[in-house]
């Protein structure tokens, strides 16, 4: 995996881009491991993976050493090798006081 490399679900409709990756590591969305390109069927999602994902939000692991930003969003939600992975968090504004 490297930076710029787009994934799509296998279960759903969302498709994310790598921002920061991992040496290795299976990224999955619904349960299902993401692929370059989608076969003609979807499988079923995970009920445990079914959170959804948000368009233009980014979601890292918990280790902060995989970022991913959503492209287009679906029904399954984001994992690293099992590990569910959540909303990265916005930077605050510094004070203009």
């Amino acid at each position: 995996m490297k930076a710029g490399t787009k994934l799509k679900s296998a279960v759903c409709d969302t498709e994310v881009m790598i921002i920061k990756a991992v040496p290795d590591g299976v990224v999955a969305c619904g349960g299902a491991p993401m692929v370059a390109e989608r076969s003609g069927e979807k499988g079923a999602v995970d009920p445990a993976f079914a959170e959804g994902t948000k368009i233009g939000k980014r979601y890292v692991d918990a280790a902060g050493t995989l970022e991913l930003l959503c492209i287009k969003p679906g029904a399954g939600s984001l994992s690293l090798n099992g590990a569910a992975l959540v909303l990265k968090d916005a930077k605050p504004l510094p004070s203009s006081d």
